[in-house]
């Protein structure tokens, strides 16, 4: 397991992964498994708000890992603000994390409890650094929303995204997506969680803020099951590996003080569409 050589198999899944990235074993690693009987109330905390503009989507790619919808970062047009953050963070991709068919595959956990699956919209402070690559190495970086999906009916949006995933079902395939605005896979209830954590795959940077949503959305297991008709693999490659359990487990809260919970008030659907 060397340089982006990491997966979720045996021998170069997140157990091993501290042999090439030591911060593996760091001080705020993420995910974690938020107790909510221990989450610390902040009065002075409010809430997350949220402008995503459709014409900032730009493609879809399978990049050996997990399913990406890239975003035009260039400017605000597409940001998260409010809640722990001191200014507008700007939108740079989402992503999943599933696990096998009626498994659990969220990264995060409430109280030892997974969802079916975790998406992940990864947002970086434009304000302070330069360029995505400098944020994701600094302290307050990125911004991370973290929204758990569970198992039920039809997801009405998620069509939009599994409808197109034969067209990346290989490891480096990628195709156009553009006209698609994330705040349809937003629940109605925007509470969270947050805490100081890391990226949860290589290379592990200790430069999240994560906002991981209390309401989950919900989606059909046909929907999650179309999520594993991709692959780890490239589809020149002999060996085929069938893309799922692509999550990594809880890590130690350690050093860290407590995860902070806004849940007060009435806080439904605080964003805005362009």
């Amino acid at each position: 397991m060397t340089g982006d050589h990491w997966g979720y198999g045996k021998e170069d899944g997140p157990s091993a992964w501290h042999r090439h990235y030591p911060v593996a074993k760091g001080s705020r690693q993420s995910p974690i498994d938020i107790i909510p009987d221990e989450a610390r109330r902040d009065s002075s905390l409010g809430p997350i708000f949220l402008k995503y503009d459709r014409c900032t989507s730009l493609s879809i790619a399978n990049n050996g890992h997990s399913v990406v919808v890239e975003f035009d970062d260039s400017d605000d047009r597409s940001v998260i603000q409010g809640g722990p953050l001191d200014n507008p963070y700007r939108l740079k991709q989402f992503h999943f994390h599933w696990g096998g068919k009626g498994c659990e595959g969220s990264e995060h956990t409430v109280a030892g409890v997974g969802y079916a699956s975790e998406l992940h919209l990864v947002h970086w402070n434009a304000v302070k650094y330069t360029t995505y690559e400098d944020a994701a190495t600094a302290p307050d970086g990125l911004a991370v929303l973290g929204i758990f999906l569970e198992q039920g009916d039809d997801h009405r949006w998620l069509h939009t995204i599994t409808d197109v995933l034969y067209m990346v079902k290989f490891k480096g395939s990628a195709t156009n997506f553009k006209g698609f605005n994330p705040k349809c896979l937003l629940p109605s209830n925007l509470h969270y969680w947050t805490y100081l954590g890391s990226l949860t795959t290589p290379p592990l940077h200790e430069s999240v803020i994560w906002i991981v949503l209390k309401e989950p959305i919900v989606v059909s297991e046909k929907q999650l099951g179309m999520f594993r008709i991709l692959q780890f693999s490239g589809e020149e490659e002999d060996q085929r590996m069938r893309m799922e359990n692509n999550f990594r487990p809880p890590q130690p809260l350690k050093e860290r003080i407590s995860v902070v919970v806004h849940d007060t008030g009435q806080e439904f659907l605080r964003y805005s569409v362009d």
